[in-house]
């Protein structure tokens, strides 16, 4: 779940309209399959269309949009193989970092991702999207940020800027559900038992997708990382 955490600090103007508009997408403030035009995007940025053109670049290439001759630009739609493979891999690279971060986080540490979830708890009753995506994100980054592997932590950062997460944490129960996954993970860390903080995430994530993917098809689905379904 979460819009990254973004910092203005040496950010250029193309990265600050990457920022943005990556926020107004994955907080639903921008609609699937709407156009993106790009003096209007210049006109929310005050910004020239060089750096816009640039932006619209750089987040086709995360899946974000999509450019078609005679279309224009518009955000994308979501892709159910895309999505599949999308999981998987977080599935796999979240879970080794968790395990791998879990002996690294101290017990005084825990006590920022315990703040996190109260803060993620504050912008859920508020029903703000974008700040609840960001928490989110801060959450799980907090754990990523000290696997030790500053490549693959980068490499989950991407993969979570192309997820869907506009379309997430509709319902009431599954914001519940989600509460009591997390709150599972820290207690793992706190056990410091890296096989558990990993279990604990793959199964977060495998929740989280499953829910999705029946939102996104109209019915249940079968989990594709089972190596037996296609």
């Amino acid at each position: 779940m979460g819009a990254a955490p973004t910092t203005t600090r040496g950010a250029t103007k193309r990265d600050l309209i990457v920022a943005g508009l990556r926020r107004r997408i994955l907080a639903g403030e921008l609609e699937r399959g709407a156009r993106l035009r790009q003096d209007e995007v210049a006109a929310w940025f005050e910004s020239s269309i060089t750096p816009v053109r640039e932006a619209l670049r750089a987040l086709e290439a995360e899946g974000l949009v999509t450019s078609e001759a005679h279309r224009g630009v518009r955000v994308a739609g979501v892709r159910m193989e895309n999505l599949k493979a999308l999981y998987i891999t977080r599935r796999l690279t979240e879970a080794y970092a968790m395990e791998r971060a879990t002996p690294r986080i101290s017990r005084h540490e825990l006590r920022t991702a315990e703040r996190l979830l109260d803060e993620l708890d504050e912008a859920s009753a508020a029903g703000d999207a974008a700040a609840r995506n960001a928490k989110n994100m801060e959450f799980h980054f907090f754990f990523y940020d000290r696997c030790g592997l500053p490549g693959l932590r980068d490499d989950i950062e991407a993969r979570w800027h192309a997820f869907p997460w506009d379309l997430t944490l509709d319902s009431a129960e599954r914001l519940s559900d989600v509460k009591g996954e997390h709150l599972a993970i820290v207690e793992a860390v706190r056990a410091v038992d890296p096989a558990a903080a990993a279990r604990t995430v793959s199964e977060h994530i495998a929740h989280g997708f499953l829910s999705l993917a029946a939102q996104v098809s109209g019915g249940p689905v079968e989990d594709p990382f089972d190596i037996d379904v296609d």
